[in-house]
């Protein structure tokens, strides 16, 4: 076995769309969430929570997801197949991971707090990747439902959901798109 290359890591990393329908060991998981934990974090807080969702767990989830987006007018009551369709792919997905923190009054603290999260999950998408795992890093409207972090057992005023990860074997991976140069996206001021 070759010597890891993080750089090589950080490149070929890739958001994983189709997952293989087979669950990880919760000992991988956890191995990849440990990693994940050794984001920079102000004053050692480790703000990051995590509720995984997964076997009969996940049809709560999905359950719940399904009627943020029927609150929110993006599905209609009538469309069934449209609902069956989508809880049949999100079924699909092995592992749902709610990724969340408590939120900070103070403005620069929830900064602080978001951030050290941001980067939690980017630890963790990095240790899955050497490990054979994939993750998709999703941000939808149902993050800003009341009703769903109820359902989940949240609570909207305390918490703020940063992400939702889909987390499983990749079945495919995406080629890579590049990425712009980064001379165009940076100004130097001598």
């Amino acid at each position: 076995m070759g010597e890891i290359m993080v750089l090589d890591i950080i490149k070929d990393r890739r958001s994983i769309h189709s997952f293989q329908e087979k669950e990880v060991d919760m000992k991988l998981l956890n191995e990849i969430f440990t990693y994940g934990s050794y984001a920079p974090t102000h004053y050692m807080k480790e703000p990051w929570r995590i509720k995984l969702f997964q076997g009969k767990g996940k049809e709560m989830l999905i359950w719940s997801i399904l009627n943020s987006y029927l609150r929110m007018g993006m599905l209609k009551k009538d469309q069934d197949k449209t609902m069956a369709s989508m809880k049949s792919f999100l079924m699909a997905i092995p592992h749902h991971a709610v990724i969340y923190f408590e939120k900070e009054n103070d403005p620069v603290r929830y900064e602080e707090e978001y951030s050290a999260v941001c980067a939690f999950i980017q630890n963790a998408q990095l240790a899955a990747w050497e490990l054979g795992v994939g993750m998709l890093w999703t941000i939808t409207p149902y993050m800003h439902d009341a009703n769903f972090y109820d359902e989940i057992g949240l609570d909207i005023e305390k918490d703020k959901i940063a992400a939702v990860m889909q987390i499983g074997y990749p079945k495919k991976v995406p080629k890579s798109k590049g990425r712009t140069p980064i001379d165009h996206k940076m100004e130097i001021i001598d």
